[in-house]
């Protein structure tokens, strides 16, 4: 494809998006005119989004990094000096091979993300280096972590209701996902349902795209779904709106669980939640009385105090009530029925080290400004952690050390690289081979080169191949080709789901359906300690955590029990979710995409801006004891009183401070050491 100048040719979509699209580019002259969706793709079947539709312009953008540079500035200024690749390379494993020897390997941390899903990417040649040099490594629990974590308590595994089967649903609970602007294609699944006669509710703490399109939308406080969840609990077991029979066969605790939600009153709950009590009845009968209920659980309400134990105590709705067993029923979270050879691409076994210290990703600042045991020298590739990681004033202290090595690789100088010693440019995901799986549908993807590099770009492969090969690690392992990568990653998963997928058939249709002949049987076989769905669980009592769902107030917040007082210095909650336009920060400085979002704004209710003198385009200053950053006011009942948000991680610009996670605390959430970016309080000012 590579070598053919004029065409149409098959690419999949490599954004941290569930729906992983299909995609066909079409080329002149060599270079991409246009992107659109493919229509033989069997879920995506040619919709596409208006990030992706628009992705020519950040391949092509004039700002791309060509060649690799070096830092001849302060740091933060962003002055750099171009250098070969021959002089990175050396500088770079020099530094390493002397940190190593001085203060030890542990002393270099690899910092890394999702900023492209390829498999080769990110859990790849990458991991084979870092495990070689016996770095530190990062716990990487940023994003899905607390809920993972919490579905997992319940379900035993990741996978839930199939996207395709939710056509056939006839109530759709969208809960804490603005699935409009994050998860289309399940849209598109959901106006079926509704075709068919399907009511969709939507519960968050925003009236966002998906509230305004769903058919009744239900407003909470920030945190307080597991108390929601338990209060509908109440009322289906008070009711007799659950399935005796499938929880006496399928699950283990109903019972206990039975006599633990009668204090979850629908009065109790209305008083926490916001959400009036005759709500609180009504959707509970809904949901009771539904033939075949959905529950599309979103990646909000995870990213709280609490945020574990909300996926968990949503997880136990389908479960009292029997939902699994019908068609268009259940729950989802994330679908990881895709699961490759780690072992084959990741080379555990070159570490020598496998005890070696492990630094979350969340803490990045506090573990830069570390006095004990101090890392030396940080990489970081498909991430931006100065935009996307909380507390960013004490990550941006902790970049600006000038005994801190640090080496960015990526496809701009984004806010990260400017504090970076050596930058190093990236290659698109058009331009190199990689493998793409779903977390939300059942096809697995091949993406070859469609176009040249641009300038000296190379892959993450490359990179960490030649960095391998430096540093005079094992030149077989450090020289695989991404093809005998793959091959090896699809040999042995040891996971039925995968059986049938090579290299050989994605190189002839590229894309190829997941073996889903196992998910018939998949209640008899919940890789639980109990093996059922576990209402309550053993494993959490002996973790010190609640073995039954249970609404434990945010360490930082407030709900309707227990609201702001008159002594709070930051009385107001504080929300970042991700805008129509922006993926996090991918596309933040895409002029396009920036117009669009127009600005960073504070949507706040009208109440707390009167109480402010804050009025409709104010500017405000937004702060707390962690930061404080510039927005234009948006005056709005979108949300409950008490509430502020402001869409979209925006790169700082214009000289204007508008980083929202320099407001976002580092703690850790209840389960799985997440991230608890939504737990967070701030004051509101007039500038």
């Amino acid at each position: 494809m590579i070598d053919q100048e004029n065409g149409v040719f098959p690419a999949v979509c490599p954004l941290d998006c569930p729906d992983t699209c299909g995609l066909l580019l079409h080329k002149e002259n060599g270079k991409i005119v246009k992107v659109t969706g493919n229509p033989d793709h069997p879920i995506t079947k040619g919709a596409i989004c208006n990030k992706v539709r628009n992705m020519a312009e950040r391949v092509y953008h004039p700002e791309r990094l060509q060649y690799p540079m070096r830092r001849v500035g302060a740091k933060g200024e962003g002055k750099f000096e171009r250098i070969s690749w021959d002089e990175a390379i050396h500088e770079i494993t020099g530094k390493f091979k002397s940190i190593s020897a001085k203060y030890g390997s542990e002393s270099i941390l690899p910092y890394s993300f999702y900023g492209n899903m390829g498999i080769l990417g990110v859990d790849g040649m990458d991991r084979r280096f870092f495990n070689a040099l016996g770095a530190s490594m990062l716990e990487q629990t940023i994003c899905n972590a607390a809920g993972n974590t919490g579905w997992k308590y319940t379900m035993g595994a990741n996978r839930g209701t199939l996207p395709e089967d939710t056509e056939h649903s006839d109530l759709i609970l969208v809960w804490g996902g603005n699935i409009v602007s994050t998860n289309m294609h399940q849209v598109v699944l959901a106006e079926k349902a509704r075709k068919k006669g399907a009511q969709i509710v939507v519960i968050d703490v925003h009236r966002n795209r998906t509230a305004q399109w769903g058919d009744w939308f239900i407003p909470l406080y920030p945190g307080t779904d597991s108390a929601l969840a338990l209060g509908l609990m109440n009322v289906l077991f008070d009711r007799g709106l659950t399935d005796e029979a499938f929880m006496q066969k399928y699950t283990v605790g109903h019972e206990a669980l039975r006599d633990h939600v009668r204090d979850y009153t629908p009065e109790r709950v209305a008083r926490i939640t916001g959400v009036p009590e005759a709500d609180i009845v009504k959707l509970a009968e809904l949901y009771g009385n539904a033939q075949a209920a959905h529950i599309h659980i979103g990646n909000g309400l995870q990213h709280h105090d609490n945020g574990g134990m909300n996926v968990r105590s949503i997880a136990c709705l389908p479960a009292i009530t029997g939902q699994w067993l019908k068609r268009g029923g259940g729950a989802v979270r994330t679908n990881s029925y895709a699961s490759t050879n780690s072992d084959a691409l990741e080379r555990p076994e070159l570490r020598n080290n496998p005890e070696a210290r492990v630094v979350n990703m969340n803490r990045i600042g506090e573990a830069l400004l570390e006095d004990q045991q101090p890392i030396r020298a940080l990489m970081v590739y498909c991430s931006n952690p100065l935009v996307v990681a909380p507390d960013t004033e004490r990550v941006e202290r902790g970049f600006a050390r000038e005994d801190l090595f640090t080496v960015v690789h990526d496809l701009f100088m984004t806010d990260t690289a400017k504090y970076a010693d050596i930058v190093l440019p990236a290659k698109s995901s058009f331009e190199a081979t990689d493998l793409y799986t779903s977390y939300w549908h059942q096809y697995v993807h091949l993406q070859e080169p469609v176009i040249a590099p641009m300038g000296e770009s190379k892959s993450n492969v490359e990179l960490f191949s030649l960095l391998g090969q430096a540093m005079g690690y094992d030149p077989e392992i450090f020289g695989e080709t991404p093809e005998q990568m793959i091959a090896d990653a699809l040999a042995d998963t040891g996971n039925p789901y995968m059986n049938g997928v090579t290299l050989e058939a994605l190189q002839e249709h590229r894309f190829v359906k997941l073996d889903m002949s196992s998910h018939e049987s998949f209640l008899e076989q919940l890789p639980t300690p109990s093996g059922k769905i576990e209402l309550y669980s053993e494993t959490m009592a002996e973790r010190g955590l609640p073995p039954l769902p249970t609404y434990r107030a945010l360490v930082e917040g407030y709900d309707g029990e227990h609201p702001a007082g008159p002594d709070d210095v930051h009385p107001l909650m504080f929300l970042s979710p991700p805008n129509h336009n922006f993926l996090n920060s991918t596309f933040a400085n895409t002029e396009k995409h920036q117009r669009m979002e127009k600005m960073p704004m504070l949507q706040i209710h009208p109440e707390d801006a009167a109480h402010r003198n804050i009025e409709d385009g104010d500017a405000v200053v937004v702060w707390n004891d962690r930061g404080r950053i510039e927005l234009i006011a948006k005056v709005s009942e979108s949300m409950l009183p008490g509430t502020v948000i402001s869409q979209g991680l925006w790169w700082d610009g214009s000289g204007r401070k508008q980083r929202v996670n320099s407001l976002t605390s580092n703690r850790l959430s209840d389960m799985g050491n997440g991230a608890t970016f939504f737990s967070a309080t701030v004051e509101v000012k007039r500038q």
